[in-house]
């Protein structure tokens, strides 16, 4: 059905009259935090599920465009880290009155920003640590716990996460992360939907194909 309203990716609620589902990125304030244009949550707000996130450490959460974001989901930032290669990982400096120096941070963790791609599905109650990278179009299943990175179009479930599967064969992975389609135009996009949405894979391979070769 063709709908008489554009898509704004400035919109908070992209669903009238329901508050349980948001567009991230107009509600973002932390500059800490990048997120890509009509990426969701369903939750009434974001932030709260990026957790141990201080601006000493440097990392930031980056996230791309049209990812969908589960209730639940948790990112663990590099300040949730403690010093591992001495006695005792008990992190005195963060807490009053006792005598301790912060740590240099080449005796810490960091590993640095977390990077999530486009069009990525995160399941419900996932958890993505310190550092990781998930690729274009990855799907993360309910529930999992994911400490290493993730390549594009892969499903990865289970603590800690592993990978299921990939999605689909190289040369569709390869044509959809040279055609981008998030980064189109929205009538571009609004006409591919037809495509996208398609469960003949070899027919959308074609088509879209076609299209990045003749662009």
């Amino acid at each position: 059905m063709k709908s008489e309203k554009a898509p704004d990716p400035n919109a908070v609620h992209p669903v009238a009259g329901y508050e349980n589902e948001i567009y991230v990125k107009p509600t973002v304030t932390n500059p800490s935090i990048v997120v890509g244009d009509f990426t969701y949550i369903a939750d009434s707000e974001f932030e709260s599920h990026v957790t141990h996130l201080y601006e000493w450490n440097g990392d930031r959460l980056v996230i791309g465009k049209f990812c969908q974001i589960a209730a639940g989901v948790e990112f663990v930032m590099n300040g949730a880290n403690h010093q591992m290669n001495a006695i005792t990982t008990f992190p005195f400096y963060t807490l009053e009155a006792w005598d301790m120096e912060p740590p240099s941070p080449e005796d810490l963790p960091l590993k640095g920003d977390t990077v999530i791609g486009n069009d990525v599905w995160i399941g419900q109650n996932a958890v993505i640590l310190p550092g990781v990278h998930v690729g274009d179009g990855a799907i993360i299943g309910a529930n999992s716990v994911v400490g290493s990175d993730v390549g594009p179009y892969t499903i990865v479930v289970g603590n800690p996460a592993k990978i299921l599967r990939k999605r689909f064969d190289d040369e569709l992975v390869d044509l959809l992360l040279a055609f981008r389609w998030w980064d189109r135009e929205i009538e571009e996009i609004n006409a591919l939907i037809p495509i996208l949405t398609c469960s003949d894979l070899e027919k959308a391979k074609r088509e879209l194909g076609a299209r990045l070769w003749s662009s």
